[in-house]
């Protein structure tokens, strides 16, 4: 018999060979359960376990892991994840997940268990091991250690009155992550009837979701916007869902393998998917046929030919085999793993350095499943140059129906015989998953980095997270990009290589009729691969560019690094290019393109001679992307097209260290561009339309503009459209619009969210939330929500205390009617009493009865009977419900703090509210995290504690003003609110009892007493921008941050406002936060312009960079070894040990906006410890300066003495004392409340102080004005 053509020469002897029969074996799941030490999750509908440390990094995705979180929702977090309304039913997640069933579980009252734990024991890696090998035949992976997650017989969540089929059916499944130093994999195990049910209910609407199995990279958060990380789906239906168990990946049924972490970006498949040991053939195989088996099930690519058939096979046992396809119902295949729109992202569609890495939205298109067909040759093709091998077939149907999402909002989607596909509408230009709208200009931004060497030089230039940005002028095709940063040693040399930006300007080339630029064919998602040859000395540089789309700001993101030795020009030359043109030939989602270059180097000027030379290189890349491959329709670009590129522009600027590239571009025929076509002012851009329009081309020379969609003008001219004013209600109800160049934004209003579809706002439930006291009622309302107290408890809902309840009209007239014998009646009924009926909140029962006569009737809100409603004997009305929500509505809380619990805690600033993180030794204790205090329509800014009374004070720049609330709860108190600017930084003095305040706006920095009397301003000199302030209240010293452009600084002074002077002035940016560690005395900063955290002790030289390259800092504190700063752009409190230098942790608040001040509200006083030290030496009180009496009476400044044991107080004359140490009897408390003029009696008189006293000259001992002595 003959093989198909297509069919390698390895395959024609699998006709030959019989099938390898391999016995059938149930799976088993690796040890659990806690006498395996595992850990038990607690019960619960969305519990997330603590972070668990791993011995062994975990790689995911190329990146380090060195925590994971364990959730009942059938997923390993690699952050803390978030609560769970805002992820299930979605992917990807932003926290990062391995899900190997992600859906709402619930293991309340016993309803299953879910266990965990890291291991390290030799049967347990030899266990993973095996399994790994199985999918990974040719690896040599040994791991260190491997965690094991056991969700067993977990239940879905359901509620109330649902689908009571579902009551009894239970879920057991097992991830496990092996890791060694280099890499790490992923095995989900699904036992043999271990899925009973494949989607749960959902809270937020009447359906169900299925579940979702897959991997997810957590977002990466800028300045703006939250960038989703990468994700790959493997089942998200209940189809695929079902088959988990069924099928497998690595040749056992239930079992999946896949690399999740290495020197790869990427998670790759184990190959072996179609030779399932528990399948058993039929006792007659079927004869191979010509048929490709690919039309059924997809083209598979066999590379590995050895299959064991156990796990303890050995080399001598294995066997060179192929197999024939015995005949099976389709449920008995696997359900080939799929990225998150289907399309299969296994070996046989990408090799595995290429592996599809899913962005969000969803781009990629599922293929149709068939039906079953008769026995037939799996058919497999040979990999080409790229590496990429074809697609197969998923067993589920696409359309676009269910696929809508995945296609732009400016395109179309159709249906074709195996999937769907999506394309641009008219007036925009792309792939039909990203389209953007003819002719308007477009911005691309992205990060590089490199290691080159120039020249001879053995060392190389490194550069990291280096800005580009481009602005292209779409409808001339002209592309304008720069890179900033890029040292002068490297930026002259890097001047021929204009095509690093030249990417950008084939992608949005002005198209020629039939033609396509890069933008059209790819959408702006693919990735490039370039590798230059400079001809003189053979000089070789790579340059890898990944474009991931278009971001939610419609800006094209890029990635680009670039490795190699390139020849060297000397600083100060110039560089001319000629125009020059391309050929680009695609083929089956791979774009190719070679050509050579020259270059005209023209060197700085020597004795008025400017020497001049040229340069070569040759050029070779590869562009690799996805398209739609049902549509076969003739109507894309030929295979080969030509770019041409003129006007090209190359400068270094070395004050700026700034490279610019610009160039002309068109796409169109292969042409020496004599052409007529050529000539015509379109193609050429030299015609004049608006940047915002489309340029037509007509006949010979002929064209006219077009205003692009969302302008309005005559095409020379275009204004942009404010969609926004002429459509009131184009974003729906509940949305605010936003009118942006060109287009629109709609943002849901506070209370609402997006729902699935990414366009409708649906209600938030905060009652979901747990913002209502435990014992209150919360009621959900359209955006927003109320709470009130539960009967027998008092308060407003949000703090409920036992204690009597104010009676409601309900109450009151029951009370009356059951205490006077019934004097009350609705209208003229008197037939015995009749005595109100009220609910469990005090409100009137909508339906109202009296007794006597058996009469009832509806009633109001507050009682009245209801016209018509009255019903004889017998008989009750149907009556509606009008009892009013809780009066107390959540957007509008009470600004009452919450009491605060023992224990050392972070206070941070979040707009119109201070929350608080208890600390745990020197770790977040992130589920006790809450809002201390809600202030409404306010702006905090800076937070400042008073460990003596308990009293958080802040500043608010809306009011603006400065108030305080004690932690023992209560309402806050403005203690100032006039001749304030925008105060900003607060620091209290808890020895002094002074608070210390800078403000942006006035430029000065003020102190005033607690209470805010006797205010005076300390510093209004050398201000442009002070932000943070601090104070050492033991040592008497106040410092600051002036965050001025021009000349950022870091002041400090003695508490009185002397001895001013600049602490720290050079290499900083953006000095926002500043603490002072009590304990340690160093002094730490961040910086959100350098991007640092640095610490140094002020008496000394030098400074320590604690880290670098975090985001956009804002505030900090201290606590133990760690730093806490607020981000920015992450929305978060991040922890670093100062002790070596890494992040260990951070906290993201519940509602997500920007961070400001924070502050350590510690358990007892930092001061305590070192004046009870202080209090068994020798004190010795010297007064200060006669003019310092005039700053501020009863400011109190310890500073240290250079004599040991000897502390000074620096007080105004008139309030000046003297203490001297006496035994241990002298308590600190003497020195802690000097500022209120106190001294415990034993130190009142001469009489009591010690013989060992030092006396101070020349001043007589006093005691001040309003004292007890």
């Amino acid at each position: 018999m003959r093989a198909p053509p297509s069919c390698p020469r390895w395959a024609l002897l699998a006709l030959a060979l019989p099938v390898l029969a391999l016995p059938a074996e149930r799976l088993a799941l690796l040890p659990h359960g806690e006498d395996r030490g595992d850990a038990a999750l607690e019960p619960g509908d969305d519990v997330n376990s603590a972070a668990l440390e791993l011995n062994t990094t975990l790689r995911f995705y190329g990146a380090a892991v060195r925590s994971l979180y364990v959730t009942t929702n059938g997923i390993i977090a690699v952050n803390e994840p978030s609560s769970e309304e805002k992820y299930l039913g979605q992917f990807p997640v932003s926290f990062g997940a391995i899900a190997p069933f992600m859906a709402d579980l619930d293991t309340t009252d016993g309803r299953g268990n879910v266990y965990y734990r890291e291991d390290s024991s030799s049967d347990v890696l030899q266990l993973a091991s095996d399994y790994i090998k199985r999918g990974f035949p040719e690896t040599g992976f040994d791991p260190n250690s491997v965690v094991i997650v056991t969700w067993k017989l977990v239940a879905p969540f359901q509620p109330p009155g649902e689908d009571h089929a579902l009551e009894e059916k239970r879920n057991t499944f097992q991830a496990v992550l092996a890791s060694s130093d280099s890499s790490s994999y992923a095995i989900f195990l699904y036992p043999e009837d271990s899925l009973q049910f494949y989607s749960t209910y959902s809270k937020n609407g009447d359906e169900n979701i299925p579940a979702m199995v897959g991997f997810s990279q957590a977002s990466t958060d800028y300045y703006f916007w939250e960038k989703p990380g990468s994700y790959n789906v493997i089942a998200n239906d209940e189809d695929s869902i079902r088959n988990l168990y069924k099928s497998s990946n690595a040749g056992k049924q239930g079992v999946w393998v896949f690399e999740i972490g290495s020197s790869s970006d990427s998670i790759v498949p184990a190959k072996i998917s179609n030779i399932l040991e528990s399948i058993e053939p039929n006792e007659e195989d079927q004869e191979m046929t010509s048929k490709p088996f690919m039309s059924d099930y997809g083209s598979t690519e066999i590379t590995q030919q050895y299959i064991t058939s156990s796990t303890d096979s050995t080399e001598e046992d294995q066997h060179l085999v192929t197999y024939s396809v015995p005949r099976l119902d389709a449920e008995d295949f696997l359900t080939p793993y799929q990225d998150v729109t289907g399309t299969p992202s296994t070996e046989s569609f990408y090799s595995p350095q290429n592996f599809p890495t899913a962005k969000a939205p969803p781009r990629q298109f599922r293929i149709q499943q068939f039906p079953p067909q008769p026995p037939q040759v799996i058919d497999v093709e040979e990999f080409d140059e790229t590496g990429i091998v074809f697609r197969y077939h998923t067993d589920v149907q696409q359309t676009c129906a269910n696929n809508r999402h995945q296609c732009s909002v400016h395109a179309i989607c159709k249906d074709y015989p195996n999937g769907f596909c999506c394309s641009c509408i008219a007036g925009y230009k792309g792939n039909g998953r990203q389209c953007v709208a003819e002719g308007s200009p477009q911005r691309v931004n992205g990060k590089v980095r490199g290691r080159i060497f120039v020249g001879n030089n053995p060392v190389p230039v490194i550069f990291e997270n280096t800005d580009l940005h481009s602005y292209v002028v779409m409808n001339q095709g002209r592309a304008y990009t720069a890179i900033s940063t890029i040292p002068e040693t490297l930026g002259y040399s890097l001047l021929p290589l204009a095509s690093i930006g030249g990417i950008i300007g084939w992608m949005f080339a002005v198209e020629q009729q039939g033609y396509k630029n890069g933008f059209s064919i790819t959408g702006g998602e693919f990735t490039r691969q370039t590798e230059v040859t400079f001809l003189h000395n053979n000089e070789k540089l790579v340059v890898k560019q990944k474009f991931s789309g278009i971001d939610e700001h419609g800006h094209l993101t890029i990635s680009t690094e670039i490795e190699g030795r390139i020849p060297e020009i000397p600083s100060g030359a110039s560089v001319h290019i000629e125009p020059y043109t391309e050929l680009y030939h695609t083929s089956s989602s791979v774009i190719t393109s070679s050509s050579s270059r020259e270059y005209t180097v023209t060197e700085p000027e020597r004795d008025g001679v400017a020497s001049t030379y040229t340069g070569a290189y040759q050029w070779r890349q590869t562009i690799s992307f996805d398209e739609c491959i049902h549509d076969d329709t003739p109507h894309s670009a030929p295979a080969t097209q030509q770019l041409s590129v003129d006007s090209v522009f190359v400068l270094y600027n070395r004050d700026e260290q700034i490279l610019r590239y610009a160039m002309s571009n068109s796409i169109g025929p292969i042409s020496d561009g004599s052409a007529d076509i050529n000539r015509n002012p379109c193609y050429t851009g030299t015609h004049n339309c608006d940047t915002n329009a489309v340029c037509r081309p007509g006949a010979g020379n002929r064209f006219f503009c077009e205003c692009s969609i969302g302008f309005r003008g005559d095409g020379n001219v275009c204004y942009d459209i404010d969609e926004c004013s002429e459509q009131p209600g184009l974003c729906g109800s509940n949305a605010d619009c936003s009118n942006q160049p060109g287009t629109y934004r709609c943002e849901c209003v506070e209370g609402y969210q997006f729902a699935a579809d990414g366009q409708t706002c649906v209600d938030v439930d905060e009652c979901q939330q747990g913002h209502c006291h435990p014992d209150a009622f919360c009621y959900n309302t359209p955006g927003s929500f109320s709470c009130r107290c539960k009967a027998g408890y008092r308060g407003d809902g949000f703090r409920c205390v036992l204690g009597d309840v104010e009676k409601t009209k309900c109450q009151h007239e029951r009370e009356v009617a059951l205490g006077s014998g019934g004097a009350f009646f609705p209208r003229d009924v008197r037939l015995g009493h009749f005595i109100p009926q009220c609910d469990e909140h005090g409100n009137y029962l909508p339906t109202q009865c009296h007794a006597g006569s058996g009469y009832c009737w509806c009633v109001d809100r507050d009682g009245n009977e209801i016209d018509g409603t009255r019903s004889g004997p017998g008989v009750r009305p149907p009556c509606l419900s009008t009892a009013a929500p809780p009066v107390v509505i959540g957007p509008s809380v009470r600004p009452d703090t919450v009491p605060l619990p023992p224990g050392t805690h972070l206070l941070f600033a979040q707009s119109g509210k201070i929350e608080h993180v208890p600390l745990e030794g020197n770790n977040m204790k992130k589920n006790g995290a809450k809002a201390l205090l809600h202030i409404p329509d306010k702006v905090v800014i800076g937070v400042a504690y008073d460990c003596v009374d308990k009293i958080v004070y802040w500043t608010d720049i809306s009011g603006p003003s400065i108030s305080r609330a004690s932690l023992h709860g209560g309402e806050p108190t403005t203690i100032i609110k006039t001749d304030l600017g925008s105060p900003e930084g607060i620091a209290v003095d808890h020895l002094g009892r002074n608070i210390f305040w800078t403000d942006s706006q006035l430029d000065r920095i003020e102190v005033a007493r607690l209470d805010g009397r006797q205010r005076r301003i300390l510093f209004d000199t050398g201000l442009v921008n002070p932000r943070a302030i601090v104070v050492d209240p033991v040592r008497g010293n106040l410092y600051w941050t002036d965050w001025n452009r021009e000349a950022p600084k870091i002041e400090t002074s003695y508490m009185d406002g002397t001895n001013r002077r600049i602490l720290v002035k050079d290499d900083l940016g953006l000095p926002n936060g500043l603490t002072f560690d009590p304990y340690s005395s160093m002094l730490c900063w961040v910086d959100a312009g350098t991007k640092r955290l640095e610490c140094m002790n002020p008496n000394q030289l030098g400074r320590r960079k604690i880290v670098e390259g975090i985001q956009y800092p804002f505030g900090v504190t201290s606590y133990g070894k760690n730093l806490y700063y607020t981000d920015w752009r992450r929305d978060a409190v991040v922890a670093v040990d100062r002790t070596i230098s890494l992040e260990n942790d951070n906290f993201q608040p519940h509602k997500r906006s920007r961070l400001y001040g924070i502050t350590t509200a510690f358990a007892q006083c930092p001061g305590d410890k070192t004046l009870n030290q202080i209090s068994q030496k020798t004190v010795t009180v010297h007064p200060a300066p006669s003019q310092r009496e005039s700053m501020l009476p009863g400011l109190i400044s310890l500073i240290s003495d250079t004599a040991p044991g000897s502390l000074h107080t620096s007080l105004p004359i008139s309030q000046s004392i003297c203490l001297a140490a006496h035994g241990d009897q002298m308590p600190h408390q003497a020195i802690s409340v000097l500022g209120y003029q106190h001294v415990p009696k034993p130190w009142q008189s001469r009489e009591h102080l010690p013989t060992s006293q030092t006396t101070v000259e020349p001043l007589e001992w006093t005691v001040g004005e309003g004292s007890d002595l």
